[in-house]
């Protein structure tokens, strides 16, 4: 069975759809954990968990749609170090707000390493840039995060602040995925 290799005409589209369903997703998520984050509760500790299973699942279908392609194997990553994270915060979700914020920066340092790893090997479409920059990012965001697990007044809202940050790359991705299609 031979695999045929995703082009960019038909990565791009695909791509752009779930990146604007990401930035949807981050927002809304967002503001949901801004307004629960007072307090490590059950609707808190639910959007915990919640969020990097929809990075799973984002994972898969981008893996689906980019199968025979470079990125594949760190999208296969991504899969599971999300999965391992939302099971880590399902833990840590007991032990208190610190615990949290240390899973949290570890899921976020791995995974913003493998989203620039993933943004650099499509760096030939032109919508992958804000993907380099917002991997980056979010590696150097984890660090905080682990930091800050070790000081009075640790707080989730710092993770709403991340996700929407994290939304917005994917936006400009989307749009200049957008554009680049029809430049073609």
């Amino acid at each position: 069975m031979t695999t045929v290799a995703a082009s960019p005409a038909t990565l791009a589209p695909a791509l752009r759809r779930l990146y604007f369903a990401r930035f949807g997703f981050a927002l809304v998520w967002a503001g949901l954990l801004f307004v629960t984050a007072s307090s490590l509760g059950p609707v808190s500790a639910t959007l915990l968990v919640l969020y990097p299973v929809f990075d799973v699942v984002a994972a898969v279908l981008d893996a689906r749609s980019a199968k025979a392609t470079r990125s594949a194997p760190g999208l296969y990553a991504n899969i599971a170090i999300s999965g391992a994270a939302a099971l880590g915060l399902a833990l840590a979700a007991s032990s208190g707000i610190p615990a949290v914020l240390r899973v949290w920066g570890a899921w976020a340092i791995v995974s913003g390493l493998i989203q620039l790893t993933v943004g650099v090997l499509r760096r030939h479409l032109d919508g992958h840039w804000p993907m380099i920059v917002s991997g980056a990012i979010s590696a150097v965001a984890g660090t905080s995060f682990i930091l800050q697990a070790t000081q009075d007044g640790a707080s989730l809202t710092t993770l709403a602040g991340y996700a929407t940050l994290g939304g917005v790359f994917f936006l400009v991705s989307a749009l200049r995925l957008g554009r680049a299609g029809t430049k073609a």
